[in-house]
């Protein structure tokens, strides 16, 4: 079936969703199988493909045994012959056949759109579960215990309409020699410019600024409320830090877990940090507005100074 999705975009936006300049609306999609499976984990699996076609039928089954509610294959291929023997044999698994030109982030809003659960899992088809694949015991370490809930509910906190830790949890990556990456990274500010520094996450719940790859446990409710990924944005590592300073500076966390541990068994990705017209779009979103305050309302504003804008233009 064709259809547009706008769940971006519905009548019951939030405060926080004018912040993302998510304002270009999400292409037309095809959308092959998609059976309910009836699961109860609350988290399903968003899968995005790149590069040589690794054994699908195995990597469907993984997921399916894993124990994720629902499956969403993100197809940028014009080459689906195989679609239909897939769809047959995994009918659980929704494929969303989209234009082989949408960014990441863009493919991502979109699966997002489509899974009925509170969490979603993004992942790659050349990553490969080395250690906390369960569904179930993932989303038992994401939940917020019981009293805490509680706690949280009666003075009025986050715990009345949700009961998971964060917005996002990033796993723990290896390379195909089994050796750990620096897929952590925190902003530091060197003479006025914004530097990253990458570590190695070696503790439980370390910070970082974004998920590496995309890769991560979202909580799809504050995913929503805060806008997706700005698809104004072609260049994904960009998109990433937009997506990650949006969150932090709305007070959500993405922060890494040690339980959960995938290998890479392509090459690495490199990081495309150009300045091109997304890091523009990045710096006037994130880094030039300053806050005032509104003494008529008593609110907080974002202001762009003048001098600010003048340094914009002249680099």
């Amino acid at each position: 079936m064709n259809t547009t999705r706008t769940t971006f975009n519905d009548g019951e936006s939030r405060r926080r969703r004018r912040a993302a300049l998510s304002d270009n609306p999400l292409p037309a999609y095809t959308v092959v199988g998609g059976k309910e499976r009836g699961g109860d984990t609350g988290l399903s699996a968003i899968l995005l493909n790149r590069g040589s076609r690794y054994p699908r039928r195995s990597l469907f089954a993984e997921l399916e045994k894993a124990g994720f509610d629902a499956i969403v294959s993100i197809e940028l291929s014009v080459e689906t012959y195989d679609l239909d023997a897939l769809s047959t044999q995994f009918p659980s698994v929704t494929f969303i056949l989209l234009p082989g030109s949408l960014n990441v982030g863009c493919q991502i809003n979109i699966a997002a759109s489509e899974v009925k659960g509170p969490l979603f899992f993004v992942l790659w088809n050349d990553l490969k579960f080395l250690y906390g694949g369960c569904a179930a015991k993932i989303v038992e370490r994401l939940l917020v215990p019981f009293d805490k809930a509680a706690e949280g509910a009666a003075y009025g906190g986050a715990a009345k309409t949700r009961m998971f830790k964060r917005f996002c949890t990033v796993p723990v990556f290896q390379n195909p020699d089994f050796e750990a990456l620096p897929t952590a990274s925190n902003p530091v500010l060197i003479k006025k410019t914004l530097e990253l520094a990458p570590s190695t996450p070696e503790k439980e719940d370390a910070p970082t600024l974004y998920p590496y790859d995309a890769v991560g446990v979202y909580d799809k409710q504050r995913f929503l409320e805060l806008g997706g990924f700005d698809r104004g944005m072609r260049n994904e590592y960009w998109q990433l830090l937009d997506l990650g300073f949006r969150a932090w500076l709305w007070g959500e966390e993405i922060r890494c877990t040690q339980f959960i541990r995938l290998r890479h068994e392509g090459p690495i990705k490199i990081e495309d940090s150009s300045a091109d017209e997304s890091k523009r779009r990045f710096t006037l979103k994130n880094l030039s507005p300053v806050l005032r305050y509104d003494a008529e309302t008593t609110g907080l504003y974002a202001h762009l100074p003048l001098r600010s804008l003048w340094r914009f233009l002249s680099q």
